[in-house]
């Protein structure tokens, strides 16, 4: 559920909203989007207090505490914190922080920082081979990696998961839940497939004029 983090700080030179929502798929995730930009370009991420040391935005997240990992991408902010931390306060915080380096008019990374896409691509290609493909075998599917492009991964679905009604889920709620795990730089995963021609789909999708119903 989203919800409106306050603020007490001064007013910066334009009103700044900010909307946290914390992952279904990974309660340790939080997404803080921005009513204003923070980083054009490359994506910045950093997995430690000494990573960020190069971003006033990324060392202000750290210092808060409980804080494992943050991701900054145009005006999104997404904080991976450790499972011991609690949410109550940090979210508050996190919204406070971004707030100050706004006011601060600094950058949010003065150093690229994070993996490049041919990295990127062999971490997910290995998350692939050892988890994911393994774990939906027994529904007769496979996930190839097409590519990863500026931060994007694209992939395509075959076996029983192409044409399936339930592929959507499986990407949402499984892969890319995982991909966010090894991979947070991945700002989004784009779909390939071809459902329209797949022949032996897990669960087939209902054809035009027909309903499904579990049985």
């Amino acid at each position: 559920m989203s919800e409106a983090l306050p603020s007490d700080l001064p007013r910066v030179d334009q009103p700044v909203s900010i909307r946290a929502e914390v992952s279904l798929a990974d309660p340790d995730t939080c997404k803080f989007t921005v009513s204003r930009p923070l980083q054009l370009g490359k994506p910045l991420f950093f997995a430690s207090m000494a990573k960020a040391a190069a971003s006033p935005l990324g060392e202000r997240l750290f210092a808060l505490g409980g804080v494992a990992s943050v991701l900054i991408a145009e005006n999104v902010v997404t904080l991976c914190k450790a499972p011991e931390a609690p949410w109550t306060g940090l979210k508050a915080a996190t919204g406070m922080a971004i707030r100050a380096h706004l006011h601060s008019g600094q950058s949010a990374g003065m150093a690229m920082a994070g993996r490049s896409d041919a990295e990127l691509a062999l971490v997910i290609e290995e998350l692939l081979e050892r988890e994911i493909n393994q774990s939906i075998a027994a529904h007769g599917g496979k996930i190839s990696l097409v590519a990863v492009r500026e931060g994007k991964a694209f992939i395509a679905m075959s076996g029983g998961c192409q044409g399936c009604a339930s592929s959507q889920v499986t990407l949402q709620q499984g892969f890319e839940a995982q991909v966010r795990r090894v991979a947070p730089e991945i700002t989004a995963i784009v779909d390939t497939t071809n459902h329209a021609a797949g022949q032996q789909p897990f669960y087939p999708r209902a054809r035009p004029g027909e309903s499904q119903q579990d049985i």
